[in-house]
């Protein structure tokens, strides 16, 4: 890992450790729609972003970086805007603190 000059270290995680703050939202909105993570990745593979289920599962679990080219299509599949993907589960996060 890098440092910045200033001898500050840069972590590209989020502040309960995952590697996105989507992956909750994901599941859940997911689950909302009742349809399995391999369904998920099929209707993303249908509208042109090549992921499968192994992805869809690292996302949800946080252990996996999302771009922001999945990001959008994510939202459309899911139905619902960015912002609703990124909207942290605070009740999660202040649990885990």
């Amino acid at each position: 890992m890098s440092k910045h000059p200033l001898n500050i270290m840069f972590i590209n995680k989020s502040i309960i450790g995952k590697n996105n703050i989507i992956g909750d939202n994901v599941s859940r909105y997911r689950l909302e729609m009742h349809i399995s993570q391999r369904e998920l990745a099929d209707r993303l593979q249908l509208i042109g972003l090549d992921i499968d289920k192994n992805a869809i599962q690292r996302i949800e679990a946080g252990k996996r970086f999302v771009t922001d080219i999945e990001l959008v299509y994510l939202a459309r599949v899911l139905e619902k805007d960015i912002a609703q993907l990124i909207e942290p589960d605070l009740v999660h996060i202040n649990r885990n603190r």
